[in-house]
């Protein structure tokens, strides 16, 4: 008999495939299931998770592949996968962590799995193995991802970075109690364990194991945007504060249960922890020093915005908090105390912390963001998801029951179905792809189409129709679960080399030419037009063909020619 744990996770699967437009295999489900929950604690968004899912032939046993560095997940056109990057920008002893899933839907852990993962990782993760010789025994996907782990601990090398190798192991059996995981299974875990911590001198390596029970329970979990904040003075103008706040203290305001970093409060900071640069040098140099000043007389502090804000003796309690600036002192503070030891100085210097009280106003917080951001030196890109046009697609897509993520993960932490939800970065690459005819871009430089003034300007701008950002979220999104129908015939790696290119093609299949201004899609907009399986099919086996005669010619990968725009201009004279 199943476990009553066994059962609602099943009824979970059921209920995310039910909200699929068109469902996609259990197997690949589950794999993309057990990847979302190995990393709940990161608040991946899902495009993200997709990203890292690799399941599929020669995949060495690994269904999913994710990197972070200094807390910040690695994409293909991160700065430091680049030629040229230079590690000394980066903080010493900063964490590189590796996460591997393996996910299986049957309902016990065996050997077997194991075997099959160390066996692939003892090559993958080797820096002396050739990529060429890798891609003889694995598929570009896995190659790829843990490509990212191998060049970055190289780039990393002389800033002597933590590595952490996580193995997950997910199934919809028992990981705990009687009857649970049979002890050959748990001597193989702690055997891989010591072969991951062998990658390195000084490295962690760590297998989990993930049953019905842990699966279900992290599903139904919510990040905890409601918080406590100790403080030692304060100053109360209306309802907002300012108050002096112990950095133990601070610390603790910052570390969920686990003793981590709670990274979903910085969700809608406007720029990542930038690492080892020099503010940050100096604000951990100031900490360090046992005779330093008082932290706050050299530091301008960190502003928190929240829906409400109660004081019980030197206490707050605070409602739908987020740290809106002040990322950089923040994550200085936590690296540095989480190692420092206790009697340390620098735990009873103070830190000057603002509160300011906005209720559910998000127009407001979206002015305090920019004004409390505007005095340091913040890229204009870094500032995106406060412009009037970002808030004006927002609006426009929830009058039409559809969710534009301008800032991380607040729909999908609110309940919305990810099906209707789409991120800044996903609607800008379906822009390029469909709106510009540069799918190349879209494929090749996931994270950076907002950097640049010029493309953002093409890309968001008040001449477009808003209703066409809408139609174009949309038209991606049914191309996207098209891909995944047996239809398409699309296997789980080759699905993102596609996606893009398909795109621009059946849109532009549509229009009669090919497009090249955002403006031309208004009457396929305002007609709400939709795009049928037949002819996306249509337009798949154009892409496919193409791509074949590509790759004869070229000899170069899949992943090679959708990056370049050689192959986009071949596609475009096909369509005249």
């Amino acid at each position: 008999m199943a476990d009553n744990e066994q059962v609602l996770l099943d009824q979970v699967l059921v209920q995310r495939q039910a909200e699929r437009s068109a469902p996609i295999r259990e197997d690949e489900a589950f794999e993309l299931f057990a990847a979302e929950q190995a990393l709940a604690t990161r608040q991946l968004s899902s495009e993200e998770v997709a990203d890292g899912v690799i399941g599929g032939s020669n995949d060495g046993a690994i269904d999913a592949i994710y990197v972070f560095v200094g807390g910040v997940l690695l994409s293909e056109d991160s700065d430091v996968l680049q030629d040229g990057f230079s590690a000394s920008r980066l903080l010493r002893g900063l964490k590189l962590e590796l996460w591997l899933v393996q996910a299986k839907r049957e309902t016990s852990f065996t050997e077997t799995a194991i075997d099959k993962a160390a066996s692939a990782l003892a090559r993958l993760l080797s820096l002396s193995e050739s990529e060429d010789d890798l891609l003889k025994l694995y598929s570009h996907s896995v190659v790829s991802r843990t490509g990212f782990f191998r060049k970055a601990l190289r780039v990393l090398a002389t800033r002597h970075p933590q590595v952490e190798i996580h193995f997950v192991y997910a199934t919809r059996g028992r990981a705990s109690g009687p009857n649970s995981i049979n002890s050959k299974v748990e001597i193989k875990a702690r055997d891989l364990e010591a072969q991951l911590a062998g990658v390195i001198s000084g490295a962690k390596g760590r297998v989990e194991f993930l049953g019905a029970a842990e699966l279900w329970r992290r599903a139904n979990a919510v990040p905890s945007y409601t918080t406590e904040l100790t403080y030692q003075e304060n100053a109360t103008s209306g309802n907002s504060h300012v108050a002096l706040v112990k950095l133990r203290d601070y610390m603790t305001f910052l570390s969920d249960e686990d003793g981590q970093l709670r990274r979903h409060i910085f969700d809608w900071n406007v720029r990542d922890y930038q690492g080892d640069v020099e503010v940050n040098r100096e604000i951990r140099s100031s900490l360090e020093n046992p005779d330093g000043p008082e932290f706050w007389w050299l530091n301008n502090g960190v502003t928190i915005v929240c829906s409400k804000a109660t004081a019980v003796g030197k206490t707050y309690h605070l409602d739908d908090v987020q740290v809106v600036n002040g990322l950089q002192s923040s994550h200085t503070i936590f690296n540095f105390l989480r190692s420092a030891p206790g009697t340390h100085p620098a735990f009873d210097r103070s830190i000057l912390v603002r509160i300011l009280v906005t209720g559910d106003d998000l127009a407001t917080r979206d002015l305090v963001i920019r004004a409390t951001n505007r005095q340091t030196s913040v890229p204009a890109a870094s500032l995106r998801a406060t412009d009037n046009i970002q808030r004006d697609i927002e609006a426009f897509f929830i009058g039409h029951d559809w969710y534009y993520d301008r800032r991380k993960n607040f729909y999908r932490n609110s309940g919305r179905s990810a099906e209707r939800i789409v991120s800044i970065s996903l609607l800008a690459q379906a822009v390029m792809a469909m709106g510009l005819s540069r799918p190349d871009n879209s494929r090749a430089r996931p994270s950076s189409l907002l950097k640049r003034d010029k493309e953002y300007g093409e890309i968001f701008s008040k001449e477009i129709p808003v209703e066409v950002y809408l139609w174009l979220a949309r038209t991606q999104k049914e191309v996207d679960a098209f891909l995944t129908s047996e239809a398409a015939g699309i296997s789980v790696p080759d699905r993102n080399n596609y996606r893009f290119h398909l795109a621009m093609v059946a849109t532009a299949k549509l229009v009669g030419k090919p497009v090249r201004s955002p403006k031309q899609l208004k009457e396929l907009a305002r007609g709400n037009v939709s795009m049928s399986a037949a002819h996306l099919t249509e337009s798949l086996t154009l892409v496919r063909e193409e791509f074949a005669a590509q790759e004869r010619r070229t000899g170069s990968s899949l992943d090679k020619i959708a990056k370049g725009p050689d192959f986009v201009d071949q596609l475009i004279s096909r369509l005249g």
